[in-house]
């Protein structure tokens, strides 16, 4: 009788550390293009000011299905671990644009995640 051999079974782990916060923004009509600007360059700063925050990226929607519902800012925060973020959330520079860039916001959604790994 031949032996049959099942396919190795796919496994999920999370990455060890690391924990990334995602961020949509939507942005009021009423705040000037060239404001919201000045608002994302001071924002990407605090990589510079928040010992924490290990690294910044941003992007403008792009999305050609018009699924967005209207947000058109996303960022991708990372830090080492959990207590990075709660460092973060307290730290002078964050809670100062937080004053700065909460009246120009419509809606925010923030969702944080630990990196998982798909292997097969």
């Amino acid at each position: 009788m031949e032996e049959v051999s099942r396919p190795k079974e796919k496994t999920m782990e999370e990455v060890k550390g690391f924990v990334r916060r995602v961020l949509l923004f939507k942005f009021k009509a009423k705040t000037a293009p060239d404001h919201v600007k000045k608002l994302i360059k001071d924002y990407s700063n605090l990589v510079n000011l928040v010992e924490s925050l290990k690294t910044w990226h941003m992007g403008k929607d792009a999305n050609i299905e018009n699924l967005h519902e209207g947000f058109t800012h996303v960022f991708e925060l990372t830090f080492e671990d959990a207590e990075g973020i709660a460092a973060y959330m307290v730290h002078p520079a964050h809670l100062k644009f937080h004053e700065r860039i909460s009246p120009h916001l419509e809606k925010i959604v923030v969702i944080d995640y630990k990196p998982t790994s798909f292997h097969t």
